[in-house]
């Protein structure tokens, strides 16, 4: 499926040899360099047709924002989920059909091109939203709702959309231990598997520095975290696909 293209392919060369550094997936520029290296690194292994993946962006995820948790989050969202690629040809493959495979793209162009965690969570929260309603289709006026511009619609025509998305589909790969459904939270490397609507709690137990106020107030769920027998909704990854 290709796009309209909005701008010119010399343009779209530029902007992909700029973006190109971006690859190594350094995390996200939303704090200072002294405050970083104490910060905890969240990773969301997602697919964005993933109801459960759509509930936990809009609902969840997104209070780090509302809360100043993301002060001491490296926040990195990975677009690839349960899908795979097709062995004969290289194609992809997702979990819940070719729309799902668009969007995924779609979603990694935007986080290469806006890497500003706050610019390209805005926009992700906006499709996944437009998911939970039953209205994924309209996810392009997404671009217009977060206040970005439509480079990624061009990242995704190029094949440069494919290039990030081989990336993500080779880091899912390389969990340890494999990822058994998603969403699939990563917080300092440990994943915390069933229990991710507790993020919050994981963060600030994992926070070495001075505890911010939305951890002060969870200090009581911070200290039970290994006791909790939450059991959240998923997408497995042996489950039927669509």
């Amino acid at each position: 499926m290709f796009l309209r293209p909005q701008m010119g392919s010399r343009q779209i060369l530029t902007i992909l040899i700029l973006t190109n550094t971006l690859l190594s997936f350094i995390t996200p520029t939303h704090c200072s360099s002294s405050s970083k290296s104490q910060n905890v690194t969240v990773s969301l292994y997602y697919e964005t047709l993933c109801p459960y993946c759509a509930n936990f962006i809009v609902n969840y995820l997104v209070k780090i924002f509302q809360n100043g948790l993301i002060s001491i989050v490296n926040l990195r969202m990975v677009p690839w989920g349960n899908a795979w690629i097709n062995k004969s040809d290289g194609s992809f493959i997702c979990q819940h059909g070719s729309d799902e495979c668009l969007l995924n793209t779609i979603e990694a162009c935007t986080i290469i091109v806006y890497p500003d965690v706050v610019r390209h969570f805005r926009f992700i929260h906006c499709v996944e939203r437009l998911t939970l309603e039953g209205k994924h289709t309209e996810w392009i006026n997404c671009f217009q709702k977060s206040g970005l511009g439509t480079v990624p619609i061009d990242c995704y025509n190029s094949g440069y959309g494919n290039v990030i998305e081989q990336k993500y589909a080779k880091e899912t790969g390389q969990l340890n231990p494999p990822h058994r459904f998603v969403p699939w939270v990563v917080v300092n490397n440990q994943p915390i598997q069933e229990d991710y609507g507790n993020f919050v709690a994981y963060i600030c137990k994992a926070y070495k520095g001075p505890k911010p106020e939305a951890c002060r107030s969870l200090s009581p769920m911070v200290d039970s975290i290994e006791k909790s027998n939450s059991i959240q909704p998923v997408c497995y990854v042996d489950e039927e696909r669509t």
